[in-house]
């Protein structure tokens, strides 16, 4: 077995299978990258829980990835960035890169003025952590917040081509019209599935931002920081863990990785208390 950490994996979680646009990502940008997912698949979605309890699963899906010895981690939840990121960084030896920071950077970028929409789960907008990381570094931007619950669940449950997606991205998109709108921020994995329709609904003047892109492009930073960059020019090597219904993962979350996935295996991640826990 090779020990030499650059061959190791980077591991990536997420409440269930928007984290794929993240791997998807990455993927793309270092295609000889091993990587490992966990799919929170028996407790999504997380938009809907406290923060307690959203910090409690955060601990226990990076404490297994931690378990399977990852060289990085990716947490490709927003809402989980909004309860955990801070708390999993400080127990953590390995670089933790979370996806809401790398929005909020995407953001200022792109728009140094005008207004910017957020969506996003409704923790994720309770928290501020959008609003609070954006208006601390520029007092140029109008932002306008939005919660929508229903997203995911449409995406999970395979209706993005369905015609009620349509109707439920209009009636959470009305507060936006006649706003002059610059740019919309997809504030949760899973939107970037329901773009084309978000983007019909807002028109093309309006950028959407999705924050996956600059995520891989941050791991790559931080592992060429920490000289893990894999050498290797061989194919890589994926694992699949879910906590549910491993084979509605395989079949669905094709359409987000954009790559065939051959096996899932199944794990409960609060079988995963230490270390970070203790």
């Amino acid at each position: 077995m090779n020990h030499d950490p650059r061959f190791g994996c980077i591991g990536i979680f997420d409440s269930g299978f928007g984290g794929l646009t993240v791997m998807r990502a990455i993927r793309e940008l270092m295609p000889y990258e091993n990587m490992i997912y966990f799919g929170d698949t028996a407790r999504l979605p997380y938009g809907g829980k406290s923060s307690e309890t959203i910090l409690r699963y955060s601990l226990e899906n990076a404490a297994l990835l931690i378990s399977q010895g990852i060289k990085a981690l990716v947490i490709a939840c927003n809402t989980s960035c909004s309860a955990a990121l801070e708390q999993v960084r400080a127990a953590s030896e390995i670089p933790v890169i979370g996806i809401t920071e790398q929005g909020v950077e995407e953001v200022l970028r792109l728009f140094p003025n005008g207004k910017v929409a957020i969506l996003g789960t409704r923790a994720t907008i309770t928290s501020g952590v959008f609003q609070h990381q954006i208006m601390s570094r520029t007092t140029s931007l109008e932002l306008y917040s939005i919660s929508c619950p229903l997203f995911v669940p449409l995406v999970e449950e395979g209706y993005i081509e369905h015609p009620m997606s349509a109707l439920i991205v209009q009636e959470y998109l009305r507060p936006l019209k006649n706003r002059g709108i610059n740019g919309l921020l997809l504030g949760c994995t899973h939107y970037p599935l329901l773009q084309s329709i978000i983007q019909n609904e807002l028109g093309p003047e309006v950028q959407l931002i999705d924050p996956s892109i600059a995520c891989a492009e941050k791991t790559r930073a931080s592992l060429a920081e920490k000289n893990l960059l894999n050498p290797s020019t061989h194919l890589p090597h994926y694992q699949f863990f879910v906590s549910d219904d491993p084979e509605k993962f395989r079949l669905l979350g094709k359409t987000f990785l954009n790559y065939p996935i051959e096996h899932v295996q199944q794990k409960r991640a609060e079988q995963f208390k230490t270390p970070l826990l203790n």
